[in-house]
């Protein structure tokens, strides 16, 4: 079939002609059949409807090649080639029904080549989604396995911060009563000589009003009774050291009271009246007056 007739038959199919030049130039014009499967692969090309122009030398594809030179020929092959000359040129044309079958013919190839290439495009749209439902597959059970490892790390975290502050609480604790079993052992241990005093009769004063002597010694107290009231109406007391910042005060209160954690409250005196600082915190019993006695009060911030 010559390159005409396979050009011809492309258009009498319908296809327009840049995309018949175009089959026909790229498969070397080597049959209907190969440009057919060529316009099956390359039917959605973006190029294909441009215009096709083909290159310089260049005949629907088939480059010029330049051809040894030959001898001349033998009177045998020149006798042998006017006859093949002659029977191609008494080659007669197809007529119509030759063309619309053979029309009919490249169109079911067409179909074939169609319905095999769409099945092709199946099988391997199928193979990427089970490649993607795989590899998603892979990619939750990762995120799963992540999730499950963060999640055992903060249950650790929060264990660990609860022993920690249940050892913290316990120390306080610990402290507070060892410091109040330290100061009623030495408040018992204060009370029979008080008590003996107490019990001696007055002496009468030898010396008059009038007498010189040196003035009388004020005592130094180096405990002090505190009581609080707290936020419910209750009071609650004990014996700090004089020298126990009021930092103690405030630890006691919230160790021996009812308050929910994480109340925040201050201390003050009510008579007179004084709101204790964050400051005052710090500041010994004894500077801040509350030593040999003190009534305090709590109060939300």
């Amino acid at each position: 079939m010559s390159e005409q007739t396979t050009l011809e038959s492309l258009l009498e199919m319908g296809f327009e002609r840049n995309r018949a030049e175009r089959a026909v130039a790229s498969t070397g014009n080597q049959g209907i059949g190969e440009a057919m499967d060529w316009l099956v692969e390359h039917e959605n090309d973006p190029e294909m409807d441009e215009p096709y122009v083909p290159p310089e030398g260049d005949i629907l594809g088939e480059k010029a090649v330049s051809q040894p030179p030959r001898e001349e020929p033998t009177l045998s092959e020149t006798a042998e080639g006017t006859a093949d000359d002659s029977e191609q040129n008494m080659k007669r044309p197809m007529t119509e029904e030759e063309k619309l079958e053979q029309v009919k013919r490249l169109e079911e190839l067409m179909r074939v080549k169609q319905a095999e290439r769409r099945q092709r495009e199946r099988e391997e749209e199928l193979e990427r989604e089970k490649q993607r439902r795989k590899q998603g597959q892979e990619l939750q059970q990762i995120r799963q396995k992540l999730q499950e490892s963060d999640m055992k790390k903060l249950a650790e975290d929060r264990r660990r911060e609860k022993m920690e502050d249940k050892l913290a609480k316990q120390r306080v604790k610990e402290k507070i009563a060892r410091d109040r079993e330290e100061r009623a052992q030495k408040f018992k241990g204060g009370e029979p000589s008080s008590t003996a005093a107490s019990a001696q009769p007055a002496q009468p004063s030898l010396s008059s009003p009038s007498s010189h002597g040196p003035p009388p010694t004020k005592k130094e107290y180096d405990e002090s009774r505190i009581q609080v009231r707290l936020l419910d109406g209750s009071t609650i007391s004990t014996v700090f050291k004089a020298r126990e910042p009021l930092a103690a005060v405030r630890v006691y209160v919230k160790m021996n009271s009812s308050m929910p954690e994480g109340q925040d409250f201050t201390l003050l005196s009510p008579y007179p009246r004084h709101v204790y600082t964050e400051l005052d915190m710090e500041k010994p019993l004894k500077d801040l007056g509350l030593v040999p006695s003190a009534a305090l009060v709590v109060a939300k911030k």
